[in-house]
């Protein structure tokens, strides 16, 4: 689901094209989960948003199809793939994490468009997004911390723009994301 962010800081942008991003993400990512996380009773929510019915809103799902195999006690993570996370069921997730979840730091993972400066560039920052609001969708914002991926440049027709990515760039970012947050919390759980 198309993104509009909802900041309490300005988002940092790590180019995928950077020799460095894979890093830049997990140093980042880390310092959100060393001073978040004890707040938060060490509990973890990652909500990956998006469909798979549109190539350039899948980098959501794909992300959570890459992390289900996570073993931690205190992280639990909605959609992937198979159960994805989109305007239909966004409310019902967000009563869902409430009940039982309801100190978890949560984390909101989602596609975004943006200017052609910053396409094939992951924003990682604190605060809230608002999924669906680049599709003229009202839902209500979701996460603590916010991780989108920018996938292709916005325009009057963002939903033709959505169907017409290029996977390959969604898949490099959902490598880098999913690679990345395995990596954090590996090294804060461990």
């Amino acid at each position: 689901m198309y993104t509009e962010l909802s900041t309490k800081t300005h988002p940092l942008y790590i180019n995928t094209n950077d020799g460095h991003h894979f890093n830049s993400f997990c140093n980042n990512f880390h310092d959100y989960l060393t001073h978040l996380l004890p707040i938060h009773n060490h509990e973890l929510v990652i909500v990956c948003i998006g469909t798979d019915r549109a190539t350039g809103d899948s980098l959501g799902p794909l992300i959570g199809y890459k992390l289900k195999d996570l073993k931690y006690d205190k992280v639990t993570l909605y959609g992937n793939l198979d159960n994805p996370v989109h305007a239909k069921n966004l409310v019902e997730i967000l009563d869902t994490i409430k009940n039982l979840h309801a100190n978890a730091l949560v984390v909101a993972i989602d596609a975004c468009l943006g200017s052609m400066s910053h396409v094939g560039c992951i924003t990682i920052g604190e605060g809230s997004i608002r999924p669906g609001a680049g599709v003229q969708k009202e839902l209500p914002p979701i996460g603590h911390i916010h991780i989108t991926g920018i996938v292709n440049f916005s325009s009057l027709m963002n939903m033709v723009i959505l169907q017409n990515t290029r996977l390959s760039l969604v898949m490099k970012m959902a490598d880098t994301i999913s690679s990345g947050i395995k990596y954090c919390l590996w090294r804060y759980y461990k």
